[in-house]
């Protein structure tokens, strides 16, 4: 009886998980509307912004810091998972086609954006900007903040950001994987970096800072070189 007791999530605690949860939640429910509404995206494109920023800021909770511990090695860790996730397709060219990577499953390589947004400097700036300061945050938020601590205890508040559990730490990674469709194997092993960095740094600010360094080199990368497919 005492142990089914210990299992118990006071109210509280439910409650303070949708700060982690919510942005998580309605960013996917969002973008699962957006590919059925006809909206252009010169107009939903800064919605994203409108709608996530202010709500981003108002979730991130009151006790984690919001400022990175060590700035440096989270840039530099941002940088080596952005080649990781050029590497394959420059290396091996028609790599994202191989059957592994492309099927009914996990889908095929494409952009989300229609040919015409593409050659929109607006949409670019606006779809750049979710990259860089939203969805790292909504991101790490649920995944390295919230899951990983709340698959070794539900009462996930008196587990330590970058508590190590074998379970926490790999169920994490392959779902974090999973959401990156056809690019689930270079996902894997960015959930495999980025866990292993909130282990070493106990910071999610590190790691949302490492995050949105991935993703803005890599929004540089494919706006340069027209690789449009990594922003599905």
């Amino acid at each position: 009886m005492e142990i089914a007791q210990s299992r118990i999530v006071p109210s509280g605690h439910a409650q303070r998980s949708l700060r982690y949860i919510a942005p998580f939640a309605l960013f996917v429910i969002a973008l699962g509307i957006s590919q059925r509404i006809p909206l252009s995206p010169a107009v939903s494109m800064p919605l994203w912004f409108v709608v996530f920023a202010p709500l981003c800021i108002f979730c991130w909770p009151r006790e984690i810091s919001a400022v990175p511990k060590y700035a440096v090695a989270s840039t530099a860790i941002g940088l080596i998972v952005f080649l990781l996730w050029i590497a394959p397709e420059l290396l091996i060219p028609g790599y994202r086609n191989l059957p592994l990577f492309s099927n009914s499953i996990v889908g095929h390589v494409h952009s989300s954006l229609p040919a015409d947004a593409l050659r929109s400097p607006w949409v670019i700036a606006w779809r750049t900007a979710r990259a860089v300061l939203i969805v790292p945050v909504v991101e790490e938020l649920f995944w390295r903040g919230w899951l990983m601590r709340w698959l070794i205890d539900p009462n996930f508040e008196r587990i330590p950001l970058g508590a190590y559990a074998p379970l926490a730490f790999w169920v994490t990674a392959v779902m974090f994987a999973s959401e990156h469709g056809p690019y689930w194997d270079v996902g894997l092993i960015t959930g495999i970096i980025y866990n292993f960095w909130m282990m070493r740094s106990k910071s999610l600010a590190d790691c949302v800072l490492m995050h949105a360094v991935t993703n803005a080199v890599l929004s540089g990368y494919v706006i340069v070189s027209g690789q449009w497919q990594y922003w599905q």
